[in-house]
């Protein structure tokens, strides 16, 4: 309903705004704001630990400008019609490229891409480095960005990004669908981040991480970014006195909720950052209905609530116990409230949503420099 709201307000006031000859500069404004404003419309659920408490939802829409580009609300698959989608899909799936189904907290991936290795970030935990093609190329740009600006930067660290198949990663809720990563802060040469001799705040390099920082948000599509609000402070002072606008500055640290930086508590040694996958989630839409056609991709993505069993799952699923186990690595039959089990069905899912049609929210960009007189 509030997407609903807001779309109606936004949408055509942004194109009124264009025909009106409003400058460039309002319309990267209104930009900003539509973007973190439709993101900020849901809410998920909180991270186990405390870290993604508030976070703003998947930010798929029921978007006008769909349904003006393709009475399907296709965006970004263009290049793919129903028939071909189906027969590739059936015949050889590898060639769709990475496909992410379902939500961050509740979802998984299917031909997932490893983060390459590379001199301008070290990965530490190959296995669970997997993610959208779009998560991937984005990590590596703004790797590359810092690097290319600061010659002697270390090697970016890249933590947690998600399985192969995606799903549940210990120990985050999110991490499912191959948009989420944890990239650690950049600190002077020669500081060892496990033994620093002060607060993180004080002991980062502040000119490279506000380079990260302003790499992901100018040149990727990012949903948001958690951090502590201690590190916030800092990289905002920071980009302030090297001349950067204030009022942009306030709309990604200072809009409250609708924030694309955002404070979340465990966030004080590394960025969460999540990433729209255009293709990737338009993807994950449309393969939904064709599950079925790939047994071994032909599950539903279920929430362990309080009185669940293995058995009352298997029956309202048309799945079994001993798949259920099975597709989840479980030894027993004892189920974790909040955990997200993959339960493989029999035959096709009849009561699975299907996300509406996806629109990636514009770039919130800075302002162009005035020109010389």
């Amino acid at each position: 309903m509030i997407r609903a709201v807001l779309l109606s307000v936004l949408v055509p006031f942004a194109a009124l705004a264009e025909d009106a000859g409003f400058p460039d500069d309002a319309g990267v404004e209104l930009a900003c704001d539509a973007g973190v404003l439709l993101a900020a419309a849901d809410d998920e659920a909180a991270e186990e630990e405390g870290e993604d408490a508030a976070e703003p939802g998947d930010g798929e829409l029921a978007d006008p400008r769909a349904e003006a580009l393709n009475a399907n609300g296709i965006l970004y698959s263009t290049d793919l019609s129903d028939e071909d989608l189906l027969k590739i899909w059936t015949e050889e799936p590898s060639k769709l490229g990475s496909i992410s189904v379902g939500l961050v907290e509740a979802g998984r991936l299917i031909n997932g891409v490893p983060m390459p290795t590379g001199d301008a970030w070290s990965i530490v935990d190959p296995q669970n480095a997997f993610g959208t093609h779009e998560t991937v190329e984005f990590i590596q740009a703004a790797a590359n960005a810092v690097r290319a600006q600061f010659e002697k930067a270390p090697a970016l660290r890249i933590n947690h990004i998600g399985k192969a198949s995606g799903g549940y990663i210990r120990p985050h809720q999110s991490h499912q669908a191959g948009r989420d990563v944890d990239l650690g802060f950049y600190y002077p040469l020669g500081e060892d981040p496990g033994r620093l001799s002060k607060k993180r705040e004080l002991a980062m390099d502040l000119a490279m991480n506000w380079a990260l920082v302003k790499s992901l948000i100018t040149t990727a599509d990012v949903q948001f970014i958690l951090v502590d609000k201690r590190i916030q402070a800092r990289l905002y002072d920071f980009a302030l006195k090297q001349g950067e606008d204030k009022a942009w500055l306030d709309k990604l640290f200072r809009a409250g909720f609708a924030s694309l930086i955002r404070h979340a508590r465990g966030h004080r040694d590394h960025f969460h950052v999540r990433f729209y996958s255009g293709r990737s989630q338009e993807l994950g839409r449309r393969i939904q209905p064709l599950l079925a056609k790939q047994p071994e991709q032909n599950l539903v993505i279920h929430r362990v609530k309080k009185g669940d069993t293995l058995g009352g799952l298997a029956a309202k699923y048309n799945s079994g116990v001993k798949m259920i186990q099975k597709a989840n690595g479980m030894t027993s039959t004892a189920l974790r409230v909040g955990r997200t089990l993959n339960i493989p069905l029999r035959g096709p899912c009849t009561n699975c949503p299907v996300a509406p049609p996806l629109v990636v929210p514009p770039r919130c960009l800075p302002p162009e420099p005035p020109p010389e007189s």
